[in-house]
């Protein structure tokens, strides 16, 4: 059982197709809270493109001062059509990653059955990894800059900053949850220190001081080309991967196709000491807009990691049951909007019935 007798969760649909998967989410968030004898308290905020379309705000800071006192967040999809690219994105997902400290990007990896995968001879069994991602440091600060633009001569500067504090937190984070999920207890230091050669000693070096805390967790190192490589040859090799902000955000990208595409990955971008967000891996999906098509499974078992971040682990896996035990049914044709042979509601309805 998680600690609390009750939590404040506050709910952003966001655009697209976000407020559809959102309310499936919650649908099954209800059933499993009620089974689980679960207390919970939603706030809707309506950040996203509408509300910037026609006040002009993207992130007041008075919802920011809000989302403190929070015991999760829980997103649809942020990217509208009429909103240059960019503005919302970092407008309200980047603003809110380093505003709150949610420094870790936890993807988990997993095949789920009857789940199509690209890898040839590939199967639940060798598809069940995490990938721990540093999320507020490195490339993504912005550092950096620009020496006579738009000339000839231009140059342009981009920094990638890791701190030490930055670096062992993101590490430390990666050697606890591999000793919590009791998989194979092996942890790898994904980075390129041939080349990135400052950067990635200090995350090396990090990463061989821990090793000494965590004697009962093998731990090895793979250049991030490799990792890509033996992501499509061997993923059975992987447990629990730590990397950097950048390398991060490629590595879930590959890691989504190999489970099957963006219609069933969730993530969590989290705080473990603060206010941690959790979301479904695809975009907002406009052209699917309010048809009832969308595949809300990723933000489904995104609501799942919400709650075993907040310490409700049986409730947690019981909504993975439940999705595990639709895909072993055979009702879900396809994860593809629109082939999915059941609709948007369909799939909640079912889920929340059988949780």
């Amino acid at each position: 059982m998680g600690s609390k007798k009750s939590y404040k969760i506050a709910v952003v649909p966001g655009d697209g197709t976000g407020p559809e998967v959102i309310a499936e989410g919650l649908k099954v968030l209800k059933a499993v809270a009620a089974s689980q004898s679960i207390k919970y308290e939603l706030v809707h905020y309506d950040l996203g493109g509408e509300r910037y379309k026609k006040t002009g705000e993207i992130f007041p800071d008075s919802v920011l001062e809000e989302f403190k006192k929070f015991d999760a967040i829980y997103l649809g999809a942020i990217g509208h059509p009429d909103v240059k690219p960019g503005i919302l994105e970092k407008g309200i997902l980047l603003r809110m990653r380093f505003e709150l400290d949610q420094y870790i990007n936890l993807r988990p990896v997993k095949l789920y059955p009857n789940v199509p995968c690209p890898l040839k001879d590939k199967g639940p069994k060798e598809i069940d990894f995490v990938v721990v991602r540093e999320n507020t440091e490195g490339l993504y600060t912005g550092g950096g800059g620009f020496l006579k633009k738009g000339t000839p001569d231009e140059v342009a500067i981009q920094e990638s900053i890791n701190t030490r504090k930055g670096v062992e937190r993101c590490l430390r984070y990666a050697y606890e949850y591999t000793a919590k999920r009791k998989k194979d207890s092996k942890l790898t230091l994904c980075g390129k220190t041939n080349v990135l050669t400052y950067a990635f000693d200090l995350w090396e070096r990090t990463f061989k001081e821990l090793a000494k805390e965590f004697p009962k967790i093998k731990t090895d190192y793979v250049n991030v080309d490799a990792t890509c490589m033996w992501m499509v040859k061997n993923p059975e090799w992987f447990d629990v991967i730590v990397t950097d902000n950048m390398f991060g955000d490629i590595l879930t990208d590959l890691g989504a196709m190999i489970q099957g595409g963006m219609g069933i990955a969730a993530g969590g971008n989290i705080n473990p000491k603060g206010v941690s967000m959790f979301e479904p891996i695809g975009g907002s999906a406009p052209k699917y807009t309010g048809k009832n098509v969308i595949n809300p499974l990723a933000a489904i078992c995104a609501g799942g990691m919400m709650l075993e971040t907040l310490g409700e682990d049986k409730a947690g896996k019981r909504i993975e049951a439940a999705v595990i035990k639709l895909l072993e049914s055979g009702k879900l044709k396809s994860l593809d909007a629109g082939k999915m042979g059941m609709s948007t509601s369909e799939i909640g309805d079912w889920l929340a019935k059988n949780i």
